[in-house]
């Protein structure tokens, strides 16, 4: 399950910075994709969720 959790965590945040990198706002006005670390800590979150929700 930990196993699981981290896996989903660091698929998530790859994929968090690859958003950023790929549909990034250079202005600065979208707080979720403006920022690297942001976005990279969202997807960490989201892909932990998402890795737990499956059994």
């Amino acid at each position: 399950m930990i196993l699981r959790l981290i896996l989903g965590a660091a698929v998530g945040a790859v994929l968090g910075f690859g958003w950023h990198k790929l549909a990034g706002c250079s202005t600065g006005a979208c707080p979720l994709t403006s920022n690297p670390v942001i976005s990279t800590l969202y997807g960490m979150v989201v892909g932990a969720l998402m890795a737990g929700s499956f059994h």
